[in-house]
């Protein structure tokens, strides 16, 4: 058995591997159990609250699937400005606040960073 150190989102792991038989089966031993925290439920991503009244910034990293708005458009708080794909699960980002959209600083198909900035209003 190998032991191996994994670190995820700056979390460490300490993991044990056994070697599987050209069988399918692994060698009997006896298991420890260990339980690995479980992962914090993921939230539907809301929109950021606008900088100053006058933006939206992605929520998390990924990739831009839609921008159902244009420039000079009026939104209505809950209407949804973009579409990002994270880890195969389409995230809408909605308008905090009933404005007229300024700018679209993202295109379709760009990766977005957290905290870029995808629109801003007037």
């Amino acid at each position: 058995m190998k032991t191996y150190r994994i670190v995820v989102d700056g979390q460490t792991y300490m993991v044990e591997v056994e070697e599987v038989k050209s069988d399918g089966q692994a060698p009997a031993g006896n298991p420890v159990p260990r339980t690995a925290p479980a992962p914090a439920p993921v939230a539907a991503a809301p929109a950021s609250p606008p900088a100053s009244g006058q933006a939206v910034k992605a929520p998390l990293q990924g990739t831009v699937l839609d921008i159902p708005v244009k420039p000079g458009e009026q939104v209505k708080a809950g209407d949804i400005l973009v579409v990002i794909e994270a880890m195969k699960m389409e995230n809408e980002i909605v308008a905090p606040l009933d404005a007229v959209v300024d700018q679209v600083h993202a295109n379709k198909g760009d990766v977005v960073a957290s905290g870029d900035l995808l629109i801003s209003f007037r």
